[in-house]
């Protein structure tokens, strides 16, 4: 079974108008909610490629139980940890340049804590987990560093979607996969990069650190995939951008559920390319539909 983790889940608020006047009542054209969370993203995903998962981390309150009955709505399970403070929501204004306003999130307590600790615990061999996002502040990131061993020790796989300094921390367990983007690479190892020589060279460095696998975004100018045993480029694919929501977070489903069910690195990689892309190119996340049309234009050649 796959697991994803989100502690800091959000009913994301999408708000679209014209033209956005601070200091007046201004009226939406449109507007969308959606159960939002780096770790709930990936569960959508894989459920939409028919992969069978459980999404867990914690939720409380109306706006708990709005993503709750949202991913039972899609059939996805769910094994959730309540709290007492309510579920954030992030606003997100589209007039001309977006414009994010996101929530603090709820106190954890440590009873809470140990319940999600709990069900890490239980994992066996057989499971594989997605790390992803940002903690609650009454926690903070270095709350995976108590985390992701509990699932290591169970026996389970991880998958860490991070960046900076929790990337890092995280690549002391050996995780499957991680995925910085080309601008994180940079940042995490204070350098410029020029060409995709540097951008190979710098992730090996993340490999020798503890990564399985590696997966670098580049937007559109592709990904570069390097395992310890070679490199492989995926070509970028032109389209219209729609979308920047949650089109790292299907890279990851797509690679996660290909690469648990068939350990091929190159195969994972064209439907992470898939995914990531189909959602770059839709409104929300993309349809089953939409993805298996975008894996048939993938093109991955060796380094």
């Amino acid at each position: 079974m796959i697991y994803t983790i989100t502690l800091n889940p959000s009913i994301d608020y999408i708000v679209r108008l014209e033209n956005l006047e601070l200091g007046s009542v201004n009226r939406m054209d449109s507007d969308d909610k959606y159960a939002g969370g780096k770790g709930i993203n990936v569960s959508r995903i894989l459920k939409r490629l028919a992969i069978d998962n459980t999404a867990t981390g914690f939720i409380g309150g109306f706006t708990g139980r709005f993503i709750e009955e949202s991913l039972v709505g899609e059939g996805i399970t769910t094994n959730f940890v309540q709290v007492e403070e309510d579920t954030r929501i992030n606003v997100k204004v589209k007039a001309g340049l977006e414009t994010e306003i996101n929530g603090p999130g709820p106190r954890i307590s440590q009873e809470k804590l140990a319940e999600l600790e709990g069900i890490l615990s239980r994992l066996t061999e057989q499971d594989t987990v997605v790390f992803a996002g940002s903690a609650p502040s009454s926690l903070g990131n270095q709350i995976y560093r108590k985390l992701i061993p509990l699932a290591r020790q169970a026996g389970a796989q991880v998958v860490c979607d991070f960046e900076g300094q929790t990337l890092l921390d995280s690549l002391d367990y050996q995780p499957l996969l991680v995925k910085p983007n080309n601008h994180e690479l940079a940042d995490i190892f204070g350098v410029e990069l020029k060409g995709l020589a540097d951008i190979e060279a710098y992730a090996r460095q993340i490999l020798a650190k503890g990564a399985q696998n590696v997966i670098i975004s580049m937007a559109g100018d592709g990904a570069l995939l390097v395992t310890p045993e070679a490199a492989y480029f995926a070509k970028p694919i032109k389209g219209t951008v729609k979308n920047s929501v949650g089109a790292g977070d299907s890279m990851v489903a797509g690679f996660t559920g290909e690469y648990v069910s068939s350990a091929d690195p190159v195969e994972a990689l064209k439907w992470g390319v898939a995914c990531g892309t189909a959602t770059t190119f839709s409104d929300d996340l993309a349809t089953a539909a939409f993805i298996k049309e975008i894996y048939e234009k993938v093109e991955v050649e060796k380094l």
